[in-house]
């Protein structure tokens, strides 16, 4: 089944829509996707090694949770599908942190970042994810730019350590 996305304007209006390979590849055709950044009680954060088959930067290290919303979808609906089809965690609550425009040379996405506290149990999908584990900080900050962390990771790693530093 073909998986299609709205296409949004400036103001995230939804003003079409269009095949998820078109949307990878047209930087044109800008989409929403909903992100949820998985942190456990010693403050560490949860990435997830994305699967050797996804279509976008395969093998790498990526946010918690990240996912395409559904044609009508809300962000934050879209933020619990993913983090319940992703990891496995149902029920959690979810505190919506920040917006952002992502934008590249493969694809231009319309990012709303949400936080979750959780240190119980996580089940991730072998189709999508290779492997989870809870990276520190300081962990992170030491392997930025060495070519593990996806590159919207990263950037949306710079969101967060802003986040923190307002005293969040």
């Amino acid at each position: 089944m073909r998986e299609l996305f709205d296409i949004v304007d400036d103001n995230d209006a939804a003003i079409g829509s269009a095949p998820r390979e078109h949307c990878h590849g047209d930087p044109a055709l800008v989409h929403r996707v909903a992100h949820v950044l998985l942190v456990n009680g010693a403050g560490e954060l949860l990435l997830q090694k994305r699967s050797p088959h996804k279509d976008i930067q395969p093998g790498k290290w990526d946010t918690s949770v990240g996912g395409h919303l559904n044609r009508g979808e809300d962000y934050e609906t879209a933020a619990y599908r993913e983090l319940q089809e992703e990891l496995g965690v149902a029920g959690a609550d979810l505190v919506f942190l920040y917006a952002y425009p992502m934008r590249n040379e493969i694809e231009s996405e319309n990012v709303r970042t949400y936080l979750c506290r959780h240190d119980g149990a996580i089940r991730f999908d072998p189709e999508e994810i290779t492997e989870v584990r809870f990276w520190s900080l300081a962990e992170i900050e030491g392997h930025l730019g060495s070519g593990m962390f996806t590159p919207n990771f990263e950037e949306e790693f710079g969101y967060y350590k802003e986040y923190l530093n307002r005293g969040a």
